[in-house]
């Protein structure tokens, strides 16, 4: 009984002895903790609107460490890499005994080390909290840290630090690093070789660098397919064919897309490491080809920027805001999107649209293109000469100057910038200056982005959208009033789209305008397509004169070639609208024939006040207002001459209200043929008979 007693004595005081043990390493454990605050350090990345890597910024200590899960890569390399280095990685608990016991026993035969026991969550330890010297406390430190580790992490959590930690040469670290440095690309999709080769580089990543020893590379790539574990994991005959495939020897630049969004997404956000963006990367890919392009042609210390943006969405899908960011001879740090600069004509086709809005001209009225003086203000066409008397559609094909200053005379520039704020864009104007003439030909201050902002409502029939940061946020359309309507949209995209592309540029059914402002600071061009609006500044950052820069000879073939280097294929500008016609001259009212003003203001035809005119619709025109599909739109009546204000009837009833406007919108009861006509306040009638189908 005494030895039984004496055994059970000793074994409860062994128990309590190996729960105190545990005890206390469990203490020590929790006052002694891995350093996993560490592992977070990882690089900032911007991305584009899909989730790609756009750039990266470097750690603090200057390391590319982008951060890795086991779903950012290719299966098989996870295949091949717990076959390579931890086979039992799955079973043990961070600790390989088998592996230690071997090694331990290869040692003391051999009076070296024939190989390691180092497990996947050793190497782990080690790379979180790494230690210059190679001495047996560092060992069980580490195999002490693989046990913490491993307490406090599943198998996949680890395996995500190996492939963010994992080095790879130089300032490489993690298999995406090293993937887009030597492959070009993500490693998502990788060859056998490729595999190999990334299983291999961390055991010694200086000396197997593929861009400084070749050979050693090779020689370890070897190494990893020769291993009986790793071709069971890929298959027969894989390893013979990956030896086989060549060695990347230089090392690639890491993504540097969009320098300027991904800065400002930093300081919006300096503390997200993940910054998701609005651009697209094919588009942005496709804008920097181009201006790294144009840079070599353009000359020293001319810089260039570009803004794509969806019309729809007001989503910019692609920013360059210099001709190289790093470039100090270019200023390439300034973000010239931002800057406000004169947008010389780029603002004409606004100004037609509104003469065309208030039934002023159509595209076939004459107008005179001869030296005018507007009270002291002289306009000069940009080659000196005068065309004489030429069509609206011409004057703005051709942007002359002096018919364009004579329609914002009849339209008022006040009325020009109220159309603006529509759109959110307040042009900066001179200090103490009321708005004036000089706005038609860029006598204000305006930025790119605030000009692809105003373009937006020419591609989305007269909506504009609000045009986000390219950072963060959905951008949407702008609530409210149209910026113009929907007919006078058409007629400026009618004529904007017949505008000679730039020599050797291909037609790619946009319409575009361009602008050189004043003193030749800035050359200008605006296009678009149904969908995307592209805009296009070039110039010097400190706004000195480059003579000969002009928006047709410099900016226009830039904007051709980035629309075509974008990827994003041609959307068919907007169909007409209901009632939006281009009349012969011939047909056009008399009123409408020839663009002319009096002393007054007035429209005149032939130097006397004139009765009211309906311009729109014309005598006898049929008009597609939806009368078959029985939801009828409005149709939109237009007037010239008279005196306001004006009274409408439609088939003898009277529209509810008196107008001041030359404008008038009139919903039909239905099909069929209907009667218009308008009295001025003098008592002056005009008629027109048309059909509604």
């Amino acid at each position: 009984m005494r030895l039984w007693h004496k055994l059970a004595i000793g074994s409860a005081a062994g128990i309590l002895l190996a729960v105190g043990a545990l005890l206390v390493l469990d203490a020590a454990d929790r006052a002694f903790p891995p350093p996993l605050d560490k592992a977070a350090v990882v690089s900032p990345e911007v991305l584009d609107a899909d989730g790609q890597l756009l750039r990266a910024f470097a750690t603090p200590e200057g390391r590319w460490r982008l951060k890795t899960v086991v779903a950012d890569v290719d299966p098989q390399f996870l295949r091949m890499l717990v076959a390579y280095e931890d086979q039992r990685f799955y079973d043990h608990r961070g600790i390989d005994i088998w592996a230690l016991g071997r090694a331990s026993l290869q040692f003391v035969r051999n009076g070296h080390i024939v190989s390691g026991a180092s497990t996947l969550s050793m190497q782990v330890a080690r790379l979180i909290e790494p230690r210059a010297e190679r001495s047996f406390s560092a060992k069980l430190l580490q195999l002490a840290r693989a046990v913490q580790i491993e307490r406090r992490l599943s198998k996949e959590e680890i395996l995500d630090l190996y492939l963010t930690h994992a080095p790879y040469g130089g300032n490489l670290e993690g298999v995406r690093a090293a993937s887009l440095a030597y492959f070009g690309k993500e490693p998502r999709r990788l060859t056998v070789a490729e595999a190999a080769l990334l299983v291999a580089l961390p055991q010694l990543p200086e000396r197997r660098r593929p861009d400084r020893n070749l050979e050693a590379a090779q020689e370890a790539r070897k190494r990893v397919l020769d291993r009986v574990a790793v071709a069971e994991a890929i298959g027969d005959g894989e390893a013979e064919r990956a030896e086989a495939v060549a060695i990347p020897s230089r090392r690639l630049q890491l993504p540097a897309l969009a320098a300027h969004v991904g800065e400002a997404a930093l300081r919006k956000e300096p503390l997200v490491l993940k910054h998701r963006t609005t651009l697209k990367k094919q588009v942005q890919q496709g804008l920097e080809s181009v201006a790294r392009a144009a840079t070599t042609k353009l000359g020293p210390k001319l810089s260039l920027a570009m803004v794509m943006a969806d019309a729809q969405t007001g989503a910019i899908v692609g920013e360059v805001g210099s001709a190289d960011y790093f470039d100090a001879s270019r200023s390439g740090w300034i973000d010239m999107t931002r800057v406000n600069r004169s947008p010389g004509s780029t603002l004409k086709p606004f100004i037609y649209g509104l003469a065309f809005e208030q039934g002023l001209v159509s595209q076939e009225t004459i107008i005179e293109d001869r030296p005018a003086d507007f009270f002291g203000y002289r306009p000069r066409n940009f080659d000196m000469s005068y065309q004489g008397d030429v069509t609206v559609r011409e004057a703005l094909q051709l942007s002359l100057n002096v018919p364009a200053v004579k329609l914002l005379d009849a339209v008022g520039p006040s009325r020009l910038l109220v159309r603006f704020r529509r759109a959110e864009v307040r042009p900066a104007l001179p200090s103490n200056e009321t708005p004036g003439l000089a706005i038609g030909l860029g006598g204000v201050g305006l930025t790119l982005k605030d000009l692809v902002q105003l373009y937006t409502a020419l591609a989305n029939r007269g909506q504009p959208a609000r045009l986000g940061d390219g950072v963060t946020g959905t951008p949407a359309k702008i609530d409210g009033e149209p910026l113009l309507e929907p007919i006078a949209v058409w007629n400026v995209a009618d004529i904007l789209s017949g505008v000679i592309p730039p020599a050797g540029a291909p037609q790619r059914g946009i319409a575009y305008k361009t602008g050189t402002s004043y003193g030749y600071r800035d050359a200008w061009s605006v296009g678009y397509d149904g969908r995307y609006v592209l805009g296009v500044w070039v110039g010097r950052p400190d706004n000195s004169a480059v003579p000969g820069l002009t928006g047709y000879g410099t900016a226009a073939p830039i904007l051709f070639e980035a629309f075509a280097k974008s990827g994003i294929a041609t959307t068919p500008l907007p169909r007409p609208p209901a009632g939006a016609v281009r009349i012969a001259q011939a047909e056009l009212p008399i009123s409408q024939r020839r663009f002319a003003l009096n002393a007054s203001g007035l429209l005149v035809a032939s130097g006397r006040e004139p009765a009211p005119q309906i311009v729109y619709p014309p005598e006898g025109a049929h008009i597609d207002l939806g009368a078959k599909g029985g939801d009828l739109s409005p149709l939109l009546l237009k007037l010239q001459g008279g005196r306001a204000p004006f009274r409408w009837l439609a088939n003898g009833k009277p529209l509810p209200d008196l107008s001041r406007r030359r404008t008038q919108q009139w919903l039909p009861d239905g099909g069929g043929y209907s009667k218009l006509t308008v009295i001025d306040s003098a008592g002056r009638a005009a008629s027109v008979g048309v059909f509604i189908d």
